[in-house]
């Protein structure tokens, strides 16, 4: 087994739907929603921050699954 798939073995992917905004504090991050496709939480849609270019579409490889990023605005 090499290296790249021991690492995808503990990851979970989701196709970004939606990208919220920007965050961070010079707005270096994107919010987006994304729907896991694997594991038992197939389906589900859930809010995370991501570094770097992404658009709709894009599939992410999360660690976990269980977190949420707190939504951007305010309240």
């Amino acid at each position: 087994m090499s290296a790249e798939e021991s690492e995808t073995e503990d990851s979970t992917s989701a196709e970004v739907i939606e990208v919220v905004g920007k965050t961070g504090m010079h707005g270096e991050a994107m919010q987006v929603k994304c729907r896991l496709q694997e594991g038992s939480n197939q389906g589900r849609i859930i809010t995370r921050n991501v570094l770097g270019p992404t658009r709709v579409g894009d599939v992410l490889q999360l660690r976990e699954t269980a977190r949420e990023a707190d939504s951007i605005g305010g309240q």
